[in-house]
């Protein structure tokens, strides 16, 4: 048996938390919305945070003496198609794909935050995979959000741009 230092402990007892909710919302989620493709991204979303929370009561486990690794995203099934459009786009969809989008955000910055305060080194690591999934995960919500048209980011003038340079120029 090997006991784990008290902070990597709480924090996955947290992320196990946040994880039963973040599962239960994706599951409406993913009844609710009426595009296939968001379904499927949802669906691909779904298992990842599934295996996620095995890798944490594994590590948590301490009669389990296997290595831990975080299973990589080509072993689901998901086929990434960028034509988004050719399913229905309803509204429904459009404030599901930009929460879901969002969760995967928040649960890649918190896997990586958490991963900084962790002690034991596997944890640490399994934390920083479990981030760069979700990472991932967020880019897939993007494109699929850019190819329906449902994004939008303004832009900055020239000017303000120029006028930014030239007021941090001293810094080089």
């Amino acid at each position: 048996m090997v006991a784990l230092p008290a902070v990597d402990l709480g924090l996955m007892a947290n992320h196990l938390s946040a994880h039963e909710g973040v599962i239960n919302k994706l599951k409406a989620y993913r009844e609710t919305v009426t595009n296939h493709q968001l379904r499927d991204i949802i669906s691909l979303q779904e298992n990842v945070m599934q295996a996620h929370v095995w890798v944490m009561l594994a590590l948590i486990n301490p009669e389990y003496s296997n290595k831990v690794e975080v299973p990589p995203l080509n072993i689901y099934d998901f086929k990434h198609k960028s034509n988004g459009g050719s399913n229905e786009t309803g509204n429904d969809n459009k404030w599901i794909a930009l929460e879901v989008r969002h969760t995967a955000k928040n649960m890649s910055s918190t896997n990586y935050n958490s991963a900084l305060m962790m002690q034991k080194p596997n944890v640490k690591t399994a934390h920083i995979e479990m981030a760069l999934q979700q990472l991932q995960l967020q880019k897939i919500y993007d494109e699929f959000i850019e190819s329906i048209g449902w994004k939008f980011v303004p832009h900055a003038s020239v000017e303000e741009q120029v006028n930014t340079f030239l007021h941090f120029q001293h810094l080089l």
